[in-house]
């Protein structure tokens, strides 16, 4: 099964014809490690889906990147706002290894809003865009950066292990000393333990 078809069916289950007219504006394409699939101040016209590899949204603030989230694979991604919008990116998307994506242009992405499948899908993923976007949020105003480093360790350990600690820090709002001085603290606490 098609990875995009099997992602769309954790949502919805979709008829073959269905499906058949999804994957028709389907274009599948190869990035690079450290490729930019998105830059900031370029209007977003595409719907992506990533098969495999890791993405990092990041934002220029004062001479630095800031890490605003990670993505990993099996996912729907886009710059909500620039793509809904047709405004320029705030964010940059960029790949943390090889990636495969696929891609859907805008104008096939609301054609297909005609087919009900298609567009339960599409309702069910901006509800959970915008479940994780308050979760985030909540997080930063409530958690502390052990915390959510902690979090992202239960959730995602992969990620952690394969995203550059620098990246990480900057996601946490910290420096990276200080996110070496917890991951030490994690460490030691773990041990503790066993």
């Amino acid at each position: 099964m098609h990875p995009f078809r099997k992602y769309i069916s954790n949502y919805t289950p979709l008829s073959n014809d269905e499906w058949d007219r999804i994957e028709k504006c389907l274009v599948r394409k190869e990035y690079k490690k450290g490729q930019v699939i998105l830059q900031s101040g370029k209007v977003c016209k595409k719907l992506y889906f990533l098969e495999s590899g890791f993405l990092r949204y990041y934002v220029f603030k004062d001479g630095s990147d800031i890490s605003k989230y990670f993505t990993v694979p099996p996912y729907c991604f886009t710059s909500q706002r620039s793509f809904a919008n047709e405004i320029p990116a705030e964010d940059n998307i960029e790949t943390l290894e090889n990636c495969v994506v696929w891609e859907m242009s805008k104008s096939d992405t609301f054609d297909l809003l005609a087919c009900p499948k298609w567009s339960e899908f599409v309702r069910k993923l901006v509800q959970e865009v915008q479940y994780y976007t308050e979760q985030i949020l909540e997080e930063l105003q409530n958690k502390t950066a052990e915390e959510r480093y902690i979090k992202m360790i239960e959730e995602n350990n992969i990620l952690i292990a394969k995203v550059p600690l620098k990246h990480i820090a900057s996601y946490l709002g910290i420096a990276p000393q200080s996110l070496s001085r917890i991951r030490k603290k994690y460490v030691d606490d773990a041990q503790k333990l066993t």
